[in-house]
């Protein structure tokens, strides 16, 4: 079992301070094995958030407000039998469009996709595979929206073919848990 963290649209400092005391105690050192950002982390100390005991590998993707050139736009990485791709999702048009987001994901050649840029918690299952946008974890407001409420997903990727996919959602002052189960197939397996 691997865990890992996906989580983006935090706008630190500048429409939030923290995570919730309640989700960020859901996030115990030592037990997530990669952390993926979808953007929008805004403050450069990522320590100040996350002590490297949380986890040491992190991958970001540059959303329209990080100052931090060195993230890179879209980034993939593999774990276990899953090839991930990372990116913030404002420069896929229309946005939370679930046909430009599969688009964007067969582009990249991955079986998930963690994209941001909405902060709402959405998960779809298509095709051979999952898109998954963790929602903003401080829930930071966005211009033409609500307040989203905050969110963040875990993802236990199992050495086998199956992901179970956790979102932890702060709803009325409790975290919320819900579950996709996703198994990829044989016929899904990336050509290498």
């Amino acid at each position: 079992m691997v865990l890992v963290l996906a989580i983006g649209d935090l706008h630190i400092p500048h429409r939030a301070s923290d995570l919730p005391a309640k989700l960020k105690q859901m996030l115990v050192p030592g037990k997530i094995q990669h952390i993926l950002c979808a953007g929008n982390l805004c403050i450069e100390m990522l320590i100040f958030l996350f002590p490297l005991n949380l986890c040491p590998d992190r991958h970001f993707a540059r959303g329209e407000y990080d100052e931090n050139a060195r993230y890179p736009e879209s980034k993939t990485l593999t774990i276990g039998q899953f090839k991930l791709g990372l990116c913030h999702g404002h420069q896929i048009i229309p946005w939370d469009d679930l046909d430009s987001l599969a688009m964007f994901q067969r582009q990249l050649d991955v079986d998930i996709l963690v994209t941001g840029h909405t902060h709402q918690f959405k998960a779809y299952k298509h095709g051979g595979g999952v898109v998954i946008i963790p929602g903003s974890a401080t829930g930071a407001h966005i211009s033409i929206t609500y307040d989203a409420n905050p969110s963040f997903v875990l993802l236990d990727i199992e050495m086998g073919l199956r992901v179970v996919v956790c979102v932890y959602e702060l709803i009325d002052g409790q975290v919320k848990v819900n579950k996709i189960d996703f198994k990829k197939t044989a016929t899904t397996l990336p050509a290498h």
